[in-house]
C-alpha cells in the first residue's frame, strides 16, 4: 500500500500561483510513475501532469503546458506542482497518484493509488 496526502491548495487571484505538494509513504519502491490530475465541478476528472519517478521524464495536458511544472523529490517521496499564472478555469480539486507502471500514462485507470485531493480556487 501506498499513502499519498496533498497539501498547498487555497484561494488565489487570477495571474496568481500555487505550489502543490503530494508526500508518499509506505510502499514507496512502487512508485514508479506519479502524476497530478483534477476534477472540477460537474466534470470527469482530468490528466494534468506525469513524472517518472527515476528518470523525471514529464509531460503535461495542453492546457497547463508552459505555465505548470511537475517536479519530485526522490529523498523525500515527494512530487511537486507549481502552477503558475493561474486562471479561473484551472479551479478544481487535484488529485495526486501513483503508479507502479515504469510508462508515463495519461488515462486514470493506469493509476494504483490516489490520495484525497487539495482544493484550488482561482477567482476572476
Amino acid at each position: 500500500q501506498v499513502q499519498l496526502v496533498e497539501s498547498g491548495g487555497g484561494l488565489v487571484q487570477t495571474g496568481g500561483s500555487l505550489r502543490l505538494s503530494c508526500a508518499a509513504s509506505g510502499r514507496t519502491y512502487s512508485s514508479r510513475t506519479m502524476a497530478w490530475f483534477r476534477q472540477a465541478p460537474w466534470k470527469e476528472r482530468e490528466f494534468v501532469a506525469v513524472i517518472t519517478w527515476s528518470v523525471g521524464m514529464t509531460y503535461y495536458a495542453d492546457s497547463v503546458k508552459g505555465r505548470f511544472t511537475i517536479s519530485r523529490d526522490n529523498a523525500k517521496n515527494t512530487v511537486y506542482l507549481q502552477m503558475n499564472s493561474l486562471k479561473p478555469e484551472d479551479t478544481a480539486l487535484y488529485y495526486c497518484a501513483v503508479s507502479r507502471s515504469l510508462v508515463a500514462r495519461r488515462n486514470e485507470y493506469d493509476y494504483d493509488y490516489w490520495g484525497q485531493g487539495t482544493q484550488v480556487t482561482v477567482s476572476s
